[in-house]
């Protein structure tokens, strides 16, 4: 099958990587992709929400499959795009209409979603500027820490929590004041939930599906989890607690109830479900859901993943996913995100970057990378995955850290203490 594959960062790259070890794969195509996915396939200067420009690309390359990375396109409605234009509707596309993509797009409809389907999750309400004073009152209903959440998309950092009412307060007038853009037009205020977190990842065709191999990731910029959140500063799969029994849970409580009220809803949804979890004392609740894979955790789901990742595909946009069986390695995936000087604000871009060659017994996977006259330079706030797979969580974690010192690029950064928490 000729594919295209949508996105430009690491869990793309992650993606294409383990699409390419598939026999049923034919051309790979990348729009717009990165440095790093020009080495597996073929880059295509068009951006992920120029559905028009990609449609007329996918009918010109006769393309079998479209991959959606990214939720901004989903959210947009790249999926309902190709099934309104005739010339485009026997494209299958491997992510969910823009309604199921609410389940990221607006964090109100999750939660309502959760609700309705008897899904865990944290008591919350929601609301607008408009009823700010409202807000503040319920948030003095609630114990410390408080736990504020921009209802749109913020790329990964729209969630705030903090510790006194005086904060959350004015956290929430700076959410209604626009720190967000209009993803922060609505806020979830929620309760705190108390444990270890993890995601799960799930692929379904809509009415069956089969479960990827889990992982847990870094969000705070700072070691011991301190500092702003951020997109992912790394991962580990697998996650030491997620036992049978944990995961038995995960499955029936969580996986099953989602996707039979995605049916029930009449929701049309092919493509992955993300679940970010926590573990509060032995039982899992949902903090969140995500319609693709997350990132940085692509890169050790997918190194840990041995069964075919097309094939899923293809069982996924035929509908007999349940037919398919997922296949893991039992060694521990980790991966190190080296991020620009400044991410997750401001950060510098065009700096050229060095002895990626000359890392050992790892994978970098390219997050924020472009070539300028030949060089491989940043270019985002996230920029290279330095990903291991070892028979140990210390062994893999001492080499994604030792390779991760050995690339160079002016105001490198790295958290060196990935995986603290699970040994």
């Amino acid at each position: 099958m000729d594919i295209l594959l949508i996105g430009s960062g690491g869990r793309e790259h992650a993606l294409a990587w383990k699409m390419r070890q598939s026999l049923l794969l034919g051309r790979l195509f990348i729009a717009p992709g990165n440095a790093g996915t020009l080495q597996i396939g073929v880059n295509v200067p068009i951006e992920s929400c120029d559905f028009e420009s990609l449609g007329k690309f996918a009918v010109r390359e006769k393309i079998d499959m479209v991959v959606v990375g990214p939720e901004e396109p989903l959210v947009k409605g790249i999926a309902d795009y190709f099934m309104e234009h005739k010339e485009l509707q026997h494209i299958p596309v491997i992510g969910p209409s823009c309604y199921g993509a609410q389940l990221e797009g607006s964090k109100d409809f999750a939660k309502e979603f959760m609700r309705r389907h008897d899904i865990p999750t944290a008591a919350y309400r929601t609301f607008s500027a408009d009823r700010e004073t409202e807000a503040q009152m319920f948030i003095r209903t609630l114990k410390p820490p408080y736990v504020l959440k921009a209802d749109g998309l913020a790329a990964g950092k729209g969630v705030v929590i903090v510790n006194t009412q005086e904060e959350a307060f004015a956290e929430l007038h700076e959410m209604f004041s626009g720190k967000f853009g209009a993803a922060g037009n609505k806020v979830v205020i929620e309760e705190f939930l108390s444990g270890i977190e993890l995601s799960v990842f799930a692929l379904t065709d809509g009415k069956n599906y089969v479960i990827l191999p889990e992982a847990k990731d870094y969000k705070r910029i700072g070691e011991n989890d301190t500092g702003p959140n951020t997109g992912g500063m790394g991962a580990v799969s697998p996650v030491p607690f997620a036992d049978k029994t944990f995961m038995d849970k995960v499955e029936n409580r969580i996986v099953r109830r989602t996707v039979e009220g995605l049916r029930s809803d009449g929701i049309d949804y092919k493509g992955f479900i993300f679940f970010g979890l926590i573990n509060v004392n032995g039982d899992p609740m949902v903090i969140e859901y995500n319609v693709r894979m997350g990132d940085p955790e692509t890169e050790v789901v997918m190194l840990r993943l041995e069964s075919d990742l097309v094939a899923l595909f293809q069982a996924v946009a035929d509908g007999v996913v349940e037919t398919k069986t997922v296949h893991a390695v039992p060694q521990t995936a980790t991966t190190v995100m080296l991020v620009s000087n400044g991410y997750p604000g401001n950060y510098d871009k065009g700096k050229p970057i060095e002895n990626i060659n000359d890392t050992t017994d790892c994978i970098v996977f390219h997050a924020g990378t472009a070539v300028k006259d030949g060089q491989i330079v940043t270019a985002g706030g996230r920029v290279l995955a330095v990903s291991v797979l070892a028979d140990t969580v210390d062994e893999a974690l001492a080499k994604s850290n030792r390779n991760a010192a050995i690339i160079r690029f002016e105001g490198k950064y790295y958290r060196s203490d990935i995986g603290f928490d699970l040994k």
